[in-house]
């Protein structure tokens, strides 16, 4: 899972351009060799993107696709291993080179990368195809193509979310080498020792010797079994923060090969109701978001990460969740340098547990979501805790339930829930014990559900699905619910979403429902009530910027549109409330 890098040892080519596409609904690509070219109907699509918001004729379309482009492999490689690396490509994904199937990938929004050394032929062109499709099952993380607990939502396409299920290869695909013994993973985990900062470094390789610096600290390493592990202590370190996000050069050198990384220190703990960075309190609040926007729907959209950082800067914001997918690798780097604190999220948005034989599929793939993703930001300082689940969905929701075990006792769904979460949430701190695990619960559902997180972190929707219209009587049932779960847990809260749509534009005087004004006065009041209590953690407003969704009658122009931003990133008037909260005092 290391990122391609460019050095003195490893080089990388990037594919990204325009591609030849063609779709596959009858799936004979494989059979007619189009993984060697294509032929026929072939469209130029760009890569970075999603083939969905290129072509109109595209935009239901989910089904096999394939991408083919031509290049050569620089020459001075030889004597390296070269590899072919695929940002993502959801839902499954096949690997060719020249024609030969080198491997294949299930589950969207990881990279997966295979060895093509010996597929490569020098000194002439390379064929490099991938066939993608993105069709909607039951048995898929996230699912689709099922009946849904909250059913206005989900209408065409049918998915049991709500956003679009935009396909295509959304991020970068990389040719890179590393030398025939290379270095194969880093994993860094620091700690604070009084004012010194403690860097624990491990390294897998195929090496006997190497050496790690971090600017005038240094140590020697010593494999075993392909293993080296190293402590480094930086006196009086300079620690990562939202306020002051820097970032040391780590180097590692073995024998012939050399990896370098930023590294933030720092340390994130719960205490109580508080979350601690580096032992003192911090807030997050910011957003839940999502990779979207017109004409690249999610692919990696460069400058548009860059404006929408500074808006979030603009608002105050020093936080939000990678809702409901993870984001990009270039956006992670991006939020280690700009000191955005991010939950970072598998793609196990609306699971539910009616059916043994789905369930088991789902957790085989939640749990190699889990793998992959920890595998991949283990080193982010930016990663302050994982989610292994968004709004899973007992069988009988009961929306404006206290979420108690006596609500749900009749319901077998319930039982089977709770297992299979637990199961996700040890799974995670299995794998990394230093940050915390949290799931996201949905409005209503099982609070039994959320027992094992370390951060209680609730989507709640008071004045908007419930109590619509009446925002006094909204202000009332979130306040009585957050002091419940407080007495309940005795942990942090964030509210990881609430919101009203809002037609920007739309103005009224009284305010009411999609009214600019509206949108305005409820978050105004979720921000108060947080603000009178202590054990609140953060509030991220649900959405960022108002997102392509599925059509139905719930959402005008097949867009959610709570976005304090419109999808075009004009503010609304939420966003100059966000602005008055969170800047305050500054």
């Amino acid at each position: 899972m290391l990122y391609p890098v460019q050095n003195d040892k490893r080089n990388r080519l990037d594919l990204s351009g325009i591609w030849d596409f063609r779709t596959d609904p009858d799936h004979v690509g494989e059979a007619e060799g189009w993984s060697r070219g294509l032929s026929g109907e072939i469209l130029p699509m760009a890569v970075p993107g999603s083939w969905n918001e290129q072509y109109a004729d595209l935009f239901n379309y989910l089904d096999l696709s394939w991408y083919v482009r031509r290049t050569y492999v620089p020459s001075a490689w030889q004597g390296q291993r070269v590899m072919l690396r695929v940002g993502s490509a959801p839902y499954y994904a096949e690997v060719y080179v020249n024609g030969q199937k080198v491997g294949a990938h299930e589950g969207g929004h990881l990279p997966f990368e295979f060895d093509i050394t010996d597929q490569v032929k020098w000194d002439e062109e390379n064929t490099v195809a991938v066939s993608v499709e993105n069709n909607l099952s039951p048995q898929r993380v996230p699912s689709g193509d099922m009946d849904s607990a909250i059913g206005a939502f989900a209408s065409f396409p049918k998915t049991t979310y709500d956003f679009f299920p935009f396909a295509g290869l959304h991020r970068p695909v990389w040719l890179y080498s590393v030398p025939e013994r290379h270095i194969r993973d880093v994993r860094v985990v620091t700690d604070l020792q009084g004012t010194d900062g403690v860097v624990r470094v491990t390294v897998h390789a195929d090496a006997e010797t190497g050496r790690l610096d971090l600017g005038d600290v240094g140590a020697h390493l010593t494999f075993k079994e392909g293993v080296a592990e190293a402590e480094l202590r930086v006196l009086g370190a300079r620690l990562w923060s939202d306020k002051d996000p820097y970032l040391y050069d780590l180097h590692v050198r073995t024998e012939g090969d050399h990896y370098s990384l930023k590294v933030g220190i720092r340390t994130v703990a719960v205490e109580g109701g508080k979350i601690l960075l580096n032992g003192e309190p911090v807030q997050l609040n910011g957003f839940g978001r999502h990779e979207d926007f017109i004409a690249s729907g999610k692919g990696l959209n460069l400058p548009l990460l860059v404006k929408d950082y500074q808006l979030m800067r603009w608002t105050g914001a020093n936080a939000y969740r990678t809702s409901h997918y993870p984001y990009s690798e270039e956006e992670m780097m991006l939020a280690d340098q700009e000191g955005f604190l991010i939950i970072d999220e598998i793609p196990a948005v609306s699971l539910n547990f009616e059916n043994d034989e789905n369930i088991a599929a789902r957790l085989r793939m939640c749990q190699q979501q889990i793998e992959e993703l920890i595998a991949r930001d283990k080193n982010h300082p930016s990663v302050v805790m994982w989610c292994v689940a968004n709004e899973p969905m007992p069988g009988n929701l009961k929306l404006a339930g206290a979420g108690t075990k006596e609500d749900y006792q009749d319901d077998p769904t319930a039982e089977k829930g709770e297992v299979f979460l637990n199961t996700l949430v040890r799974q995670a701190k299995d794998l990394d014990p230093t940050r915390p695990v949290t799931v996201v619960g949905l409005m209503g559902g099982p609070t039994a559900w959320l027992a094992e997180t370390d951060v209680i972190c609730i989507n709640r929707y008071w004045g908007w699905y419930i109590l619509g219209g009446q925002l006094d009587e909204a202000r009332a049932g979130l306040s009585a619910e957050l002091d419940r779960l407080w007495e309940q847990f005795g942990k942090p809260i964030i509210m990881t979403e609430f919101g009203a749509d809002t037609m920007a534009g739309m103005h009224g005087q009284p305010p009411v429902m999609w009214t600019e004004e509206y949108q305005a006065d409820y978050i105004r009041f979720h921000l108060e009530e947080a603000g009178k209590r202590d054990y609140v953690a953060g509030m991220q407003v649900w959405n960022f910027a108002d997102f392509a969704a599925v059509q139905s009658i719930m959402r005008v122009g097949g867009l959610n549109m709570k976005g304090v931003f419109t999808r075009q990133r004009t503010p609304k008037m939420a966003a100059h409330v966000l602005r008055e909260f969170w800047t305050k005092g500054k």
